[in-house]
């Protein structure tokens, strides 16, 4: 298995928050908000923690008539694309931008029903703090649907990985996906997370040649 190479927490830098923007996620964000609601419409707001340049948030407010989702990142670069994105696709006010880490939240216990993540958690050094409070802000009996990167097994399945998902890809767009990958934590490290949360190992799959998936409800505090 690949040793894990962090990467910073916070895409600050507005030449990586474009690189990102540029890079076409249409497909697996249109995945991902279809299998978060795969379960059913949460009776109330959504948060997504993570949310980066809007995209997915503004795809469940789409997908959601009448809820709000809170796009929470860290990144006020990434944030500022999102206000742009939101205004442009006609969801201000529904789409509600928060500048706010992870690990930090400042949400009441209980407040959502829904709590999404997709690829934050290999920016973070230690994804614990986060995923706790993630679990914190849940309502009883809502759902927590997180998804991101899986680290590969080698030098030799990453390079293929790059080679499919990002061969035309900018030069610095693939050397974050490179980056990202290196980044990544495997499934069992996850289930090892999620485990202190009191969830089972049967939560956390991987879901496709990249991601891993981790779903579950909060059925306890």
């Amino acid at each position: 298995m690949l040793d894990r190479v962090p990467e910073p927490e916070v895409m600050d830098e507005a030449e990586d928050a474009l690189a990102y923007d540029a890079m076409d996620h249409s497909v697996v964000n249109a995945a991902f908000a279809t299998d978060c609601l795969a379960h059913g419409e949460p009776r109330g707001p959504v948060l997504d923690l993570g949310a980066g340049n809007g995209l997915i948030p503004i795809l469940l407010a789409e997908r959601l008539p009448g809820r709000v989702v809170v796009a929470a990142d860290a990144s006020p670069a990434m944030l500022a694309l999102a206000v742009k994105h939101i205004r442009n696709r006609g969801v201000a006010g529904r789409v509600r931008p928060d500048l706010v880490r992870a690990q930090r939240l400042w949400h009441h216990d209980g407040s959502f029903p829904l709590v999404v993540s997709n690829s934050l958690i290999h920016h973070l050094a230690d994804p614990l703090p986060a995923l706790h409070e993630a679990w914190r802000v849940a309502s009883p009996g809502g759902r927590l649907f997180f998804r991101d990167l899986a680290r590969p097994e080698d030098e030799s399945t990453l390079a293929d990985l790059v080679k499919r998902h990002a061969a035309d890809a900018p030069p610095r767009a693939r050397a974050l996906f490179t980056d990202s990958l290196r980044a990544a934590f495997t499934v069992g490290e996850v289930r090892d997370m999620v485990a202190r949360l009191g969830c089972g190992p049967e939560t956390v799959s991987m879901t496709s040649d990249r991601h891993w998936t981790w779903s579950a409800i909060k059925t306890r505090p």
